[in-house]
């Protein structure tokens, strides 16, 4: 196995995080933008799946390039194509143009992240494994909490934000340069002969409880952005306020990120998953005992996104954990999918519940969600404790 230094490490998480700009910075921008070229609702929130449809058409066919070229130049390329993207959008403001061009920026940033999580999963230590996964998260947080705050740069010109992201991307792309390229772990001898389904359903059969924590965070970050404004505004709860709860929720992530990666080091996966996931169930219970009470629904958001905020990181943690090296780029696609999955699930969801039900709908969707996946983890009774030479003599 490779030995992930440093330099390298900080190269991938600096890529992570202007990643997570851009996602950040393109969610309520896009969304302004077409509010104020009178797109409806529906259609606006039509042209923000099309980011998570992009990295569903990739997913069944990133293997392969990966192993055949590397993780170097598939983030490369997974670059370049968010880079043209943004440089385009501000040549034809249309929607289905624009649509497109999300759409290829939900390829590019799925064959980046794909290619460094396996990078970072695979060449980092067990013991320290937690610890750079959730490095990794926080980087990836911090970029999509502060990417928003370009929104503010469209008052002077719509093509400014797009320009300084792409900017962004551009030095992403020269410090790749300096990175030596490495390729994922050969196929071992009990692979040979397996094909693509058979390797998908060996990573199912043995780490299947692993993904549930990606669909969940996908499901969970996407009715929040989507729903939960929605919801806030039918039950009274200011916008302002709405404006200051859902940045809570993402600083309480940011903070609790890097603990429970080191936590889940020293005591397990599966034990730390199973208390951040009652600890969100929890909090967001408690919200509907919040009243009108807005600094208690501030600090129950907090809870909320120091424990559930991380999930997807422990989740591919936990993964990593119960494959063996040769079926983590087929796990990594998996979680991408199982992502993308609870991402379109979330708003369609959450919207359901609050058209049918009236107090709570929305506590109702999310805290449902936790509680599944709570029940389901405590009820598999994987540990995800593998040393480095269990895992290869898999």
């Amino acid at each position: 196995m490779a030995v992930l230094t440093k330099s390298k490490f900080s190269v991938l998480v600096s890529i992570v995080f202007i990643s997570g700009f851009s996602q950040g910075m393109l969610l309520p921008l896009i969304a302004i933008l077409l509010e104020e070229s009178g797109t409806s609702s529906t259609l606006n929130g039509l042209n923000a799946t099309a980011l998570y449809i992009g990295i569903v058409l990739a997913s069944p066919f990133i293997e392969k390039p990966v192993r055949m070229f590397g993780y170097k130049k598939i983030i490369v390329t997974g670059l370049i194509l968010v880079t043209v993207s943004l440089f385009l959008f501000p040549w034809w403001k249309a929607f289905w143009f624009w649509f497109a061009l999300r759409m290829i920026i939900g390829v590019g940033d799925h064959m980046l992240h794909f290619s460094t999580q396996v990078w970072v999963t695979s060449n980092s230590p067990a013991d320290k494994r937690g610890r750079n996964i959730a490095l990794y998260g926080i980087a990836f947080g911090a970029g999509f909490g502060i990417g928003p705050l370009m929104t503010r740069l469209a008052v002077f010109s719509e093509a400014l934000p797009f320009m300084i992201s792409g900017g962004f991307c551009l030095i992403s792309l020269f410090v790749m340069t300096f990175i030596q390229n490495e390729y994922p772990e050969t196929e071992s001898f009990k692979e040979a002969g397996m094909n693509t389904l058979s390797r998908y359903r060996e990573v199912i059969r043995l780490a299947w409880v692993a993904l549930l924590p990606a669909f969940g965070y996908g499901f969970l970050e996407a009715s929040l952005n989507g729903s939960f404004p929605v919801y806030a505004l039918r039950h009274g709860i200011p916008i302002d306020w709405v404006s200051i709860l859902l940045p809570s929720f993402i600083v309480g992530s940011l903070v609790f990120q890097l603990p429970l990666g080191l936590w889940s080091d020293r005591f397990g996966r599966r034990n730390v998953l199973l208390v951040c996931l009652f600890m969100g169930f929890a909090a967001f219970t408690a919200t509907l005992f919040a009243g009108e009470h807005m600094p208690l629904f501030l600090l129950l958001f907090f809870i909320a996104g120091m424990f559930v905020g991380s999930l997807f990181s422990l989740g591919i943690t936990y993964m990593s954990d119960l494959l063996p090296l040769h079926l983590l780029p087929v796990g990594n696609i998996l979680a991408g999918i199982a992502f993308s999955a609870g991402s379109m699930c979330g708003p369609l969801i959450g919207g359901w519940f609050i058209d049918t039900f009236e107090s709570g709908a929305f506590v109702y969707a999310i805290s449902g969600m936790l509680l599944i996946l709570l029940v389901i983890t405590f009820i598999h009774k994987g540990t995800g404790i593998r040393s480095a030479a269990q895992k290869n003599a898999s």
